[in-house]
């Protein structure tokens, strides 16, 4: 009574998409993109994995009385960054999962 259905074949499956899926996390970590905010006073940039790795600030932008300003372009330079660095993860992982996950599946409940 299988229905048709062969139990070693989809494990096998399973571990193949394990697999790669954690290749693809291990080359997200190595990927990285840069967003500037304030015409590049402020550079950050981010891996694949959506971690900020680095963030780079112009001095001239370093301004004691206005912090605030400093505050926002930092925000949205991470914002920026995050975002690119997601857009990258998620194409990365729909080409790992190829033909097993339908397109335009929402994988945003796996992170991405």
């Amino acid at each position: 009574m299988s229905d048709g259905i062969n139990m070693a074949d989809m494990f096998g499956k399973i571990a193949e998409m394990q697999r790669q899926m954690a290749e693809t996390q291990e080359k997200l970590g190595a990927q990285t993109v840069t967003a500037e905010a304030g015409g590049g006073m402020v550079k950050v940039t981010a891996n694949g994995l959506q971690r900020v790795t680095s963030i780079s600030i112009e001095k001239e932008v370093i301004d004691p009385q206005d912090a605030e300003l400093l505050e926002d372009l930092v925000m949205a330079g991470v914002n920026k960054a995050l975002e690119e660095a997601a857009a990258v993860a998620k194409g990365e992982m729909a080409k790992a999962a190829g033909g097993l996950i339908p397109p335009g599946t929402d994988l945003s409940q796996f992170g991405l």
